[in-house]
């Protein structure tokens, strides 16, 4: 095959569904290995614990990678309240129970309004902000206390869309940089039970949503097709 002719250097945007457990750079690792062109970049990491809407990039529209990060995303998922972990998700164990059977539906929806608007957000400890160029989940790991300065986000939409005991169900509008597990986190110190965050979709990024979005299968399957018909 010409490469010069392979479309994927060109430019293409992938949306993709990314699973449970892949890293993000799984994706754009596997990605990269079926379209045969190194630039390939995703727009917005997920955690490996979370799926949904991965945005790659591939060839020539990398270059686009910094407009789609800064478009606004959605997330659905669960926040469980009456624990924390230290990651502020399921990477870490549950600790710090407290009894949560007093904490009213009422109580749980008006939760939510503090954090509606443009807030200050501490970023967690376990996350992959660099400070003096060391990655601070790496320093977390090894038991070193940062200091992570807030940051100016926009929640604009915060709905609880669902209560089962314990699990909250939630829908998350938010500018870029937000942190769903920092908000897992402030929600659980709102209720005064603490809570973490136990799933996560990103379901839209900008206009990008997650129901047009290939799973992995299918995005080789179409790569492949691509690259025969060339």
């Amino acid at each position: 095959m010409n490469t010069s002719a392979n479309p994927f250097d060109a430019g293409k945007v992938l949306l993709i569904d990314k699973p449970l457990e892949w890293t993000s750079f799984d994706v754009v690792r596997k990605i990269r290995n079926a379209v045969r062109t190194k630039k390939v970049g995703h727009a917005g990491t997920l955690d490996p614990l979370a799926t949904g809407l991965l945005i790659v990039c591939t060839g020539k529209f990398t270059k686009r990678i910094n407009e789609f990060m800064a478009q606004e995303k959605e997330y659905t998922g669960t926040f469980t309240i009456g624990a924390v972990t230290p990651t502020y998700d399921l990477e870490s164990d549950p600790e710090q129970q407290k009894d949560w059977t007093s904490i009213s539906k009422e109580a749980i929806l008006s939760a939510t309004t503090p954090f509606i608007g443009e807030i200050q957000q501490i970023p967690p400890a376990h996350s992959a902000i660099k400070v003096n160029g060391k990655r601070v989940y790496e320093l977390a790991r090894k038991g070193v206390e940062v200091k992570l300065e807030p940051r100016t986000i926009t929640i604009k939409e915060f709905e609880i869309t669902d209560i089962k005991d314990n699990v909250i169900g939630f829908r998350v509008v938010c500018t870029t940089g937000t942190y769903i597990r920092s908000l897992a986190q402030d929600f659980g110190q709102q209720l005064g039970v603490g809570a973490y965050l136990s799933s996560l979709r990103r379901t839209r990024i900008g206009e990008f949503s997650v129901t047009t979005a290939y799973t992995m299968e299918q995005a080789q399957t179409m790569i492949a097709e691509t690259l025969s018909a060339q």
